[in-house]
């Protein structure tokens, strides 16, 4: 009798540990598209002679490890840009933008973006700049980047704090494209 009633005071306790933080959802439901290649668009911020409008705009998921998913962005030709999540022990994500130039190596405006402050909710993740953004990039000490997924698309943000400036780029997550070779930096 002792065992039964240990079970059914503990049983909620373990339940309640099992559940997936909010972090973990927005993950999982990143993870189901590793693999996967698809074409977005810019839906706010491009403007003539940015470099990204009038391009074909990919992204990659293309590495899915425990704690860390990278996914390349190319814009055109370009294939300098890999946005790399990561969760913590924690379960709070953070957000880099690893930059590299054609032959690998890495650029010197790279590694900048942010932690989250919490976590987030399953469909959307933000990321405010962290110190290094600001060190290397003061303009930038007010940006926030976010994501948001469902089961459509996933869109990458920016938003420039006291600017004007936004940038929105939307993914359609309905229809995969062929798989783009490696970025820069990477092996196919």
């Amino acid at each position: 009798m002792k065992t039964l009633i240990y079970i059914i005071l503990l049983l909620p306790l373990y339940i309640v540990a099992q559940e997936q933080t909010s972090s973990e959802k927005f993950w999982k439901k990143l993870e189901i598209h590793c693999g996967k290649a698809y074409q977005g668009k810019i839906t706010a911020g491009g403007v003539e002679g940015d470099g990204f409008t009038d391009e074909k705009l990919v992204m990659h998921v293309r590495s899915c490890e425990t704690n860390t998913i990278r996914i390349p962005f190319f814009v055109g030709e370009n294939k300098s840009r890999t946005w790399v999540l990561q969760m913590n022990a924690d379960k709070i994500m953070s957000l880099k933008h690893d930059h590299r130039h054609e032959d690998g190596s890495e650029e010197k405006l790279t590694q900048y973006g942010g932690t989250s402050a919490n976590e987030g909710l399953p469909n959307l993740q933000m990321f405010p700049a962290d110190q290094h953004t600001s060190t290397i990039l003061p303009a930038a000490s007010t940006n926030i980047w976010w994501f948001t997924i469902d089961e459509t698309s996933l869109t990458y943000n920016l938003r420039r704090i006291g600017s004007d400036r936004l940038f929105s780029l939307k993914f359609d997550l309905t229809k995969t494209i062929e798989t783009p070779v490696a970025p820069w930096g990477s092996e196919n």
